[in-house]
């Protein structure tokens, strides 16, 4: 069951993309040439969104993000390296000028996404990186 779960155009990032389009941005979708092919690159505003699930990038505290009972130490060594794989990302993705902000999928409502919006409007706007 947990291989049929896909890393791109999942139910949560499919609503952001939604909410920013809507509010006027245009953006980029999974750029190759980014640490961590960002699920959503807005080049004006130097912006890099990653849409997390709670469960398999391990949302601190949240009710989403259990380990499975069985085989408990494959899952608890493959959370550990999502965990370090994502903090890499991040830490490149600023090495490089971007601004990373991450939207856990428990986070995902109007309210949230309307905060987003104001996030990436001050990600200093008019910075052009690379298409």
């Amino acid at each position: 069951m947990m291989a049929g779960i896909g890393g791109k155009n999942t139910a949560p990032e499919l609503a952001v993309r939604r909410f920013l389009h809507r509010a006027g941005f245009r953006f980029r979708l999974h750029r190759r040439d980014l640490p961590g092919r960002p699920d959503i690159v807005l080049a004006r505003y130097g912006v890099a969104v990653l849409v997390h699930g709670c469960f398999w990038h391990r949302h601190v505290s949240c009710r989403f993000a259990t380990t499975p009972a069985n085989n408990r130490e494959f899952w608890q060594e493959k959370f550990a390296q999502n965990v370090a794989r994502d903090r890499r990302n991040l830490r490149e993705l600023r090495q490089l000028g971007w601004t990373p902000i991450v939207i856990w999928e428990c986070e995902i409502a109007p309210s949230r996404l309307a905060a987003l919006a104001r996030k990436i409007q001050r990600a200093q706007p008019g910075r052009i990186k690379g298409g």
